[in-house]
């Protein structure tokens, strides 16, 4: 079989994963297999096809970042807890806590340290899988 079979095998491969897991990185990587598998059906030589390949790899991956990392600087936080209350807070020695919201336990912190400790909390801002709380019941 000829060697450019090889690589559009193989970003049909990634295309079905990507589909699988819904990651748009998975989508660049079959671009570049695609692009090696172009070089490969041009007669390009295999150290050829493998720089091509991991050039356009690269130069996507990089592309998407970007293009993820403005499209969040530019998008306010959406988030629809922002707002909400949480319950049965409790505190850790550290100062960090652990707050009871939609069903499930979630690490906390106040939004500064002198917060006094009681008093009913609502979500202030969300980094990562932690809340940020206030007393404070914040604008959605």
């Amino acid at each position: 079989m000829a060697p450019y079979i090889y690589w559009f095998l193989l970003a049909l491969g990634l295309v079905v994963l990507e589909l699988a897991t819904g990651t748009f990185y998975m989508l660049v990587l079959a671009l570049a297999l695609s692009i090696g598998g172009f070089a490969a059906f041009f007669g390009y030589s295999e150290a050829a096809q493998y720089t091509v390949s991991a050039i356009a790899g690269i130069l996507g991956t990089l592309i998407l970042q970007r293009v993820r990392r403005g499209r969040a600087a530019h998008e306010p936080n959406q988030s629809l807890d922002i707002g909400q209350p949480v319950s049965n807070i409790s505190w850790n020695p550290d100062g960090s806590a652990r707050a009871f919201y939609r069903g499930a336990e979630w690490a906390a912190e106040p939004e500064s340290k002198d917060t006094p400790h009681e008093g009913p909390f609502y979500i202030k801002e969300m980094r990562g899988s932690t809340l940020i709380i206030t007393h404070h019941k914040p604008k959605a």
